[in-house]
């Protein structure tokens, strides 16, 4: 085993053998075999404290139940995801990203077009996949500070959750598309920051309400979007215990809140609202961008100015907003700043305070498990339609070469 210590994350794209994806003579980084592949590993220090819990009574609360039910609905990437299923047909998608009329985009031949879009997948999923990581390291610190003994049981399930994300992105990269991206530099310092803050509820709010909340959203839209349907099964099984981990933590959060002060209260509303707008900016794939030899700054505002990227962009944050109300981090001071980023719209949506259940409970292999949680996509055809409805009369007298931006998502 070779291991190759970095002090930060790199920034090299990688490529593997082997994939299903089918491309004809890759030349934009050697492949790697598994014989040639260093552990690349970067350190991070962390003023983590610990604690024992010698109460060992665990009451039959929700955190008991959601923990029983991790243990329940294991599932294995192995055996439940076929991966042999053909790679589909079409994956582009120039008109949802707002690059149907972009210049560069329109000056590749066709064999670049489908490398780019490529491209675009496999940054959309790697950031999944280091983002999954993230969330195994910070599961794992909450089995040492969590301060009762059903947060620790259950930050323990989550951790063994998070593994296997990990896992299933990392082989669905490596098999399905042969591309890895580096982390992109906004996740990564939100989860450097949840990592070294030495405050565990810190790092509950940041991980459980904020990183999983939106990666919900992520997931959701990504399987009604994505024509693969090995992907759609991965993020199908990812996100139900996505589900269950947001759930936790409004559960547990909502009750420790109410015992800090207010100023620790507006120290940990800031903390959500930072994490909030760095999100926003690594929604966009400016390290594809530059790739390709793009203006990034000039590709990142064509996409941004987009209907559908911007709309997704708030969209992506309505599980988290009403989850911040409900544990009671929306406080009057930072209401503002969340208005100005015109995602408070979102605050009395429904909470993952109240368990559906019956949605958590639901099977793995059955049909109505196969199309749940369909909420956030209808609310964002809706207003795609509104949006275009709007642009018709515009588009009736634009001039050849002047039709209305259509917009872009990832």
């Amino acid at each position: 085993m070779n291991i190759k210590w970095e002090e930060q994350a790199p920034r090299k794209i990688q490529q593997f053998a082997n994939a299903d994806y089918p491309r004809e003579n890759p030349d934009l980084e050697d492949l790697l075999t598994d014989e040639q592949v260093d552990h690349i590993a970067e350190i991070f220090q962390t003023p983590l404290t610990g604690s024992y819990n010698w109460d060992y009574t665990v009451q039959d609360d929700r955190i008991k139940k959601l923990y029983d039910l991790g243990k329940q609905l294991n599932w294995d990437p192995e055996m439940d995801i076929d991966w042999n299923r053909p790679w589909p047909d079409e994956v582009r998608s120039p008109e949802l990203m707002n690059l149907h009329d972009y210049e560069p985009y329109l000056a590749m031949d066709e064999k670049t077009k489908d490398e780019f879009w490529l491209h675009m997948n496999a940054w959309s999923l790697s950031q999944f996949l280091h983002g999954e990581q993230g969330a195994l390291l910070v599961a794992s610190q909450l089995c040492s500070c969590a301060p009762t003994l059903s947060a620790k049981l259950y930050a323990g399930s989550q951790t063994f959750d998070e593994a296997r994300h990990v896992e299933v992105f990392n082989k669905y990269l490596q098999k399905r598309i042969g591309v890895m991206y580096p982390i992109n530099t906004h996740l990564k310092s939100i989860i450097d920051k949840i990592l070294v803050d030495p405050r565990w509820d810190l790092k509950f709010i940041g991980m459980q309400i904020v990183i999983e909340g939106l990666a919900l959203s992520a997931f959701n839209t990504t399987r009604e979007t994505t024509p693969d349907p090995v992907l759609k099964d991965v993020v199908y099984l990812v996100t139900r215990d996505e589900a269950r981990h947001v759930t936790f933590g409004v559960n547990y959060l909502e009750e420790h809140i109410k015992t800090l002060t207010q100023e620790e209260i507006e120290e940990r509303a800031q903390f959500a609202y930072e994490a909030c707008v760095v999100s926003r900016e690594r929604l966009v794939a400016t390290d594809v961008f530059r790739h390709f030899g793009w203006d990034v700054e000039e590709a990142r505002k064509k996409v941004l100015d987009g209907f559908v990227m911007s709309t997704f962009r708030n969209l992506l944050f309505q599980r988290v907003i009403p989850n911040l109300s409900r544990i009671g981090l929306l406080t009057d001071k930072i209401r503002p700043k969340f208005e100005e980023l015109g995602i408070l719209e979102f605050e009395n949506l429904a909470t993952d305070g109240d368990i559906n259940w019956s949605a958590l409970e639901r099977p793995l292999d059955t049909e109505e498990a196969q199309s749940h949680e369909q909420s956030m996509l209808a609310a964002f055809h809706e207003k795609f339609e509104e949006q275009a409805n709007a642009e018709e009369p515009a588009q009736q007298v634009a001039e050849a070469g002047d039709t209305p931006q259509a917009g872009g998502c990832c």
